[in-house]
């Protein structure tokens, strides 16, 4: 008799629920990150995707390239606002919503980042020549 073997991570993945995230009404799935909205420090990702944190997909158990769909651009008040979804390229199961702003305040360039794949990052940027935050006071 031929007895079948599943790995520990087949077993309990097999046993547990797997976790959704609403977004904007599209479902985002935890179980294919490392670690959700891992800290990513001012790194702001304009495009692409943070494969170090991609574990592999939760519906086909493969572990590829991702495609990214669904990207639109939208101004408010100012404020540029880019948005795509993370796919998995073998079965289109939705990883993550990427969400990335840009926006001038002030004599300021701020970026943000939000998304369960890339993390979540903010950074602000002088425009100036002469960042006003660097220069020391003189008396």
């Amino acid at each position: 008799m031929r007895r079948l073997s599943l790995s520990s991570r087949e077993v309990s993945s097999s046993r547990k629920q797997r976790r959704r995230l609403p977004v904007d009404c599209v479902a985002m799935c935890g179980d294919c990150v490392e670690k959700e909205y891992p800290n990513r420090g001012n790194i702001c990702l304009e495009n692409g995707s943070f494969l170090l944190n991609f574990i592999g997909c939760a519906v086909c158990s493969k572990r590829d390239f991702m495609l990214i769909t669904n990207k639109s651009l939208k101004e408010e008040d100012g404020e540029e606002i880019v948005t795509y979804d993370h796919l998995c390229k073998n079965c289109h199961h939705v990883i993550a919503r990427h969400e990335y702003t840009f926006s001038i305040m002030d004599e300021f360039q701020e970026y943000t980042m939000l998304c369960l794949l890339c993390g979540k990052a903010e950074d602000t940027i002088s425009i100036l020549p002469d960042d006003p935050r660097q220069m020391t006071l003189l008396f």
